[in-house]
């Protein structure tokens, strides 16, 4: 089985984060979103990745990919050259997964349970030509939505529809064993110009078409899922991975209080303030007569005489005042 890992998305939810960096690559809990994923994709037991890139700032994964995971992984890289919707991105994989078994899954998405977990899950349901990761929302209208016949197996996919069929929401990963049928069906959309919601080319519409040709489509549960892709929900991210995780780094700094759970970078420095609780600092960060809590902080960013809560700032920001909670972007440089 390979992994197949969506990537070139714009990210523009995550914006001023992501004018410097795929969104992949934003740092919480102490490496890039793309880590964390890579990890417990390791830790189910798959050991060939396929990593759909595009724009400009896509050398960033595949040097990050390589270097932190090239002795984990068999990795490769299709290149979406014009994002145009996420059954697009899927549709460029297809000659690297070469007709094997995959798992799917969105390269903004952090999931409480491992992909182990959904792999066993996917066992159990019997003969399914794919399956889908579900999860009961009370405004289904926002999300992809399946409904079930009585069978278990999936008679309608829809996504962000007006009216929602049921209230389980697809959650961002996929189990597909007949890959030749849902690549058949991504190129009859695309060959025909199908394009679903937002004049995109879906992956739930072509779920649908397998449905609609005989494939057995069926879902697995899944709990907590967290799409990074925005900042309230890459906060909340963050503080999960860390409330996991073992202080780290702390005994290198002299003159600081650290409030448990928090991660430090290499090359910290931080002096004449509190840290923590929930609390991420790159490398080379240095903080001064400052408070922060519940914040990610980017590389060499600088704070001074700050109070921050509930805060992202980015890389080599620099920040002095008092402001209470922000969004920084990378190579800012505040006084308030």
């Amino acid at each position: 089985m390979k992994a197949v890992i969506p990537l070139a998305g714009r990210g523009t939810r995550l914006y001023p984060q992501t004018h410097t960096k795929p969104k992949a690559m934003v740092r919480i809990a102490g490496k890039p979103i793309l880590g964390h994923i890579l990890s417990s994709v390791a830790s189910a037991g798959i050991d060939e990745a396929v990593l759909v890139v595009g724009g400009p700032m896509q050398a960033q994964i595949r040097e990050y990919a390589t270097d932190a995971f090239g002795d984990e992984f068999d990795l490769s890289f299709p290149e979406q050259e014009d994002p145009q919707g996420l059954g697009h991105a899927i549709h460029q994989a297809e000659p690297a997964v070469d007709g094997e078994p995959m798992l799917i899954t969105l390269g903004d998405m952090l999931f409480e349970n491992g992909y182990r977990t959904f792999l066993d899950a996917h066992e159990t349901l019997g003969a399914a030509d794919a399956s889908v990761g579900v999860k009961r929302v009370d405004e289904p209208s926002h999300y992809g939505v399946v409904d079930v016949d009585d069978d278990g197996s999936v008679r309608e996919l829809v996504e962000k529809p007006s009216e929602p069929p049921s209230d389980k929401a697809i959650s961002g990963v996929y189990v597909v064993e007949d890959s030749d049928a849902l690549f058949d069906a991504l190129g009859h959309l695309i060959d025909n110009d199908l394009r679903g919601a937002g004049d995109e080319f879906q992956l739930t519409d072509a779920l649908q078409r397998m449905v609609d040709t005989g494939s057995t489509v069926r879902t697995f549960e899944v709990d907590d899922w967290y799409d990074c892709g925005r900042p309230e929900t890459l906060l909340e991210a963050n503080r999960v991975l860390l409330e996991s995780m073992e202080t780290n780094g702390a005994g290198r700094l002299e003159n600081a209080v650290v409030v448990p759970p928090v991660d430090i970078g290499a090359d910290v420095t931080v002096d004449r303030s509190v840290v923590g609780p929930y609390v991420s600092l790159d490398d080379g960060a240095e903080i001064s007569d400052s408070i922060v809590r519940d914040a990610i902080v980017g590389k060499d960013a600088v704070l001074s005489g700050v109070n921050l809560d509930h805060s992202i700032v980015g890389d080599a920001a620099s920040i002095s005042g008092e402001p209470q909670s922000l969004n920084v972007g990378d190579n800012s440089d505040l006084s308030l």
